[in-house]
């Protein structure tokens, strides 16, 4: 198990003090008060690498390697693409699952969420993307943030919100699902 904690930002208001105890109930680790300690001085009092931090509305993943945040990424410009045409034609993704309006997709390999948010947008809302993510804390900051994030346009907004995440192992969970239960589902071809 990974070893984690969830705080606020040194600035701590009442709203980042909620949301870091939502993050911690949610990825099942311990909630400690910021009280004003850097990020080293936490990892060294709590023995932990990965801090959860709540600021400004959302969340950030502190690692060792850097931070770890929400954001639509590609998908925006994927989605550009779907709505007013490019030099290309459409999404390759969206293509290459005949997706359409309605349709239910199950993305196993969510990471941050783009393709997830594009199939979203490509099914609309009377369809449905579940998005399986095995680390808890990824399935915490991009779950949160599709459907707290503000984007700068209702579409890619519609879409993410149209997105459930699910902390699971892909494998595990297929095997818990009905036969014929989705339209689609997808793995990244980028992971084994």
């Amino acid at each position: 198990m990974v070893q984690a904690i969830a705080t606020t930002g040194r600035k701590c208001t009442d709203d980042a003090v909620s949301l870091a105890k939502w993050a911690a109930e949610h990825a099942k680790i311990p909630y400690v008060p910021r009280a004003n300690l850097s990020g080293q001085a936490l990892r060294e009092r709590y023995g932990v690498d990965f801090i959860l931090i709540a600021k400004q509305g959302l969340l950030t993943l502190s690692t060792p390697a850097g931070d770890l945040f929400f954001h639509p990424n590609m998908a925006h410009l994927r989605l550009k693409n779907l709505r007013f045409g490019s030099a290309g034609t459409g999404d390759r993704m969206v293509e290459a699952m005949g997706l359409s309006h309605g349709m239910s997709v199950l993305d196993c390999t969510l990471g941050f969420g783009a393709d997830a948010i594009v199939a979203s947008f490509a099914v609309g809302p009377e369809g449905k993307v579940t998005g399986i993510e095995s680390q808890p804390l990824i399935e915490t900051v991009v779950g949160y943030g599709l459907a707290h994030f503000k984007a700068e346009n209702w579409p890619i907004q519609e879409a993410m919100r149209g997105i459930e995440t699910v902390c699971a192992d892909a494998f595990s969970y297929l095997k818990q699902q009905e036969n014929d239960s989705v339209d689609v589902v997808y793995f990244d071809p980028m992971f084994r």
